[in-house]
This record gives C-alpha cells, structure tokens and sequence, in this order.
C-alpha cells in the first residue's frame, strides 16, 4: 500500500467518526523523547474531537483536535513513527512503516460498539461502585452493599486512581516468582489494602506486601484488618525508613505523602533495592525553599506563597531528572484532580537501565547551579550518578 493511500483510508475512518481508540508507536530515531501516542474520540462543548495523548519521556501532553486537524497530525506523525495499531468499530487495524516508508496494512474484522463520548457517563472504574469490596467495607469507604458512601467517593476516585498506576506497571513487575512489594508511610493504608486486593485478588499473583508506618496505633489497626479479611501475604509493621533492612530486593516501593526528604529516603532506597517500579506521592517539601537563592528568579521568589509552589514543582522535577539519571523512564503525572487535594503530583519510575542522554547530566548541574540547590537525593544517589 501507498502511504497516500494509507492515509486517505485512515482520513476516511476518522470522518466517518470510526475511530475506537489507537496507538502511534516505535520513534524512527531512538533520541526523541516523543515514546507513543494514544488516540481516542470525545465529545467537548465544542464538538466531536480527537483527543491526542503524546507521552513523553517524563511527562504526558494532551490535544483535542477536530478530524482534519487530527487527519493532518496523523500525517505528521508517521513521519516520525513506524507503527500504528488502530481500533474502529468494525475492524482492527495494524501498521507498520518500513525505513523507506513502505507499508504493511494489516486489517482484520472486528466489530465494536461505538465510542461513548459523553462527559456525563458513569466513570468506568476498576473497582465499581454498587460491588462489595470487603476491603473497602471494613475501611468504611462502601456499605455492606458496595454503595460508596457520599462523604468517601473522593477516597473512592483515589484509590481507582491509584489502582490503574498499579495496572500500568504490572508488566514492570516479575512474572517467574513472587513479587515484593513495601509501602513506606502507608498509614491508614486505604491505597495499601487496594493494592493488595488489586493484585492477589482480582489478578491472582504471587506477592508479599508490607505497609510501613512511625504510628503504632494506626499499624495495630491495619494489622486486624488484615487479619479479618485473611489477607495472609500483607503485613504491617511499626518503623522508619532509615531503620528498615528487612529486604536486600523489592520489586516496587510506594511512598504516600512522605514528608520532605523522607520521601528522598524512600527514592533512594527503591533505587539500591534494584526496584522495577516506584510509585511516589510527595507531602511538604521545604529542604529547596531553605536552599534557593537564585536572583533571576526574584520577580516571582520574592513572593513566599510563589517560592512555596515553585520550590515544591523543582523538588519533584529534580527527583524526577535523578532517577531518570540512574537508569528509571520516570513520568510526573497528575494523581487525582487538584480540587481534592494540593498534593496531587505523582513520580512514577519504571527501572529501564537506560543510560543518559548525552548532556542531561550537565543539564541537570545547572539547573540546580541555578537554584542554589543541594538536593538530598543527589547525596544518596552520588555513587550512581
């Protein structure tokens, strides 16, 4: 098949508002940061749309187009792309460019009802409302009749949230023996018991985790919850991070709202513990507030509020540049919308042992040269680096 021709089929497609879902993959040039693209259609204010999900090394960008824009942008991107597998409501699709941009158009039968566009729809979640959960009954998220209640669904929204990052890695995660798993700070444990249930439950794998937590009262009760549910492969004990040594390798470490470099302590030992994946959640970050001086950058650090919120984004966007550094693909994404809670970036690192590109080393020297900045994390990961 021509390219032309390809793209005229796939222009067709989109007009005739076919399109299910897709995914735009295999960069030409092993240096673009640009890894895949996901399609998928919606329905704004403004009218039926493409909505365009680029994922990037270290963080995600979305565009909602109108069909010829999204026809034109397709175009655009298999210059740059060498497959595409494509989802319409009558058939798959798959294809795949070749260095000289010949193409192999593989089509098969496969029908499928239409995309549901509308905003209003019920949210499609991993765990359902109306199903009991005993995990979540006994946490007092869900009557006894897995009606969630009104005052936890915002909790409910978290931890479905939460739950889908857990689904996105599973492929990161060991498939010839049990998995290890550490949540440090885990606290009331609400995301510790979903991650458990999420895993062993529904998916049926071998793994052991264990919830990590300074409060004693709080470890006794998530030990008899536990317990009740005969959740045999979860454990709680009371500790810090600095004092555990139970585990010379762990598969993935999460750290909720770890406070300041406590949270830099957790990185740290994810990434000598050889971890696949870390799921991160920051709370306060105040060691870059104390450390900045960086007089270009007076007009906004002049204002506390200001310093606050950008010392917090530089924080993470260091820890995010560090693990990237010792070979993690590392995403800042949003975890839940910003009107529940201010504390809504999460640091997810997939170890790729991919080396540096060439200068991000020194990118990320002057950066914090800039800045002033002598990161906690960087001092734990010096060896590395």
């Amino acid at each position: 098949m021509e390219l032309q021709t390809m793209h005229a089929q796939l222009a067709e497609k989109l007009h005739n508002r076919a399109l299910v879902n897709a995914t735009i993959s295999q960069p030409r040039q092993k240096s673009n940061d640009l890894k895949r693209i996901k399609l998928k259609p919606v329905e704004l204010k403004e009218g039926y749309r493409i909505q365009f999900e680029y994922q990037y090394e270290q963080i995600l960008k979305h565009q909602n187009l109108t069909i010829e824009q999204a026809a034109s942008e397709l175009e655009q991107l298999f210059t740059e792309f060498r497959q595409g597998l494509f989802q319409f409501t009558d058939e798959k699709v798959q294809i795949q460019l070749t260095k000289k941009y010949k193409v192999s158009y593989k089509s098969e039968a496969d029908a499928r009802a239409a995309a549901d566009l509308s905003h209003n729809r019920k949210k499609a979640y991993l765990l359902e409302d109306g199903i009991p959960y005993p995990f979540l009954v006994r946490l007092g998220v869900q009557s006894p009749d897995g009606k969630v209640k009104k005052q936890k669904y915002d909790k409910f929204r978290q931890i479905n949230r939460f739950i889908e990052f857990i689904d996105d890695a599973l492929e990161h995660l060991p498939k010839d023996r049990p998995i290890r798993i550490l949540d440090f700070g885990s606290g009331k444990s609400y995301l510790t018991f979903a991650l458990y249930h999420y895993l062993r439950i529904e998916k049926g794998l071998d793994l052991r985790v264990t919830g990590l937590d300074l409060k004693k009262s709080v470890i006794e009760d998530c030990q008899n919850i536990a317990r009740d549910l005969d959740y045999q492969q979860l454990e709680f004990l009371v500790g810090d991070i600095n004092d555990y040594d139970q585990d010379t390798a762990v598969d993935m470490v999460v750290t909720l709202h770890a406070c300041d470099v406590a949270t830099d302590m957790a990185l740290a030992r994810a990434v000598k513990w050889n971890a696949g994946v870390i799921l991160s959640v920051p709370c306060c970050q105040h060691e870059l507030n104390s450390q900045i001086q960086a007089s270009p950058l007076d007009v906004m650090l002049q204002h506390g509020l200001i310093k606050e919120r950008f010392s917090a984004l530089a924080t993470d966007s260091i820890r995010a540049e560090l693990l990237s550094l010792v070979g993690y693909e590392t995403q800042l994404m949003e975890f839940i919308d910003m009107e529940h809670t201010p504390k809504n970036i999460l640091i997810r690192a997939y170890r790729t042992n991919k080396k540096p590109v060439a200068g991000q080393l020194e990118r990320y020297r002057e950066f914090t040269k800039l800045l002033n900045a002598k990161p906690f994390l960087e001092n734990e990961l010096k060896e590395l680096l």
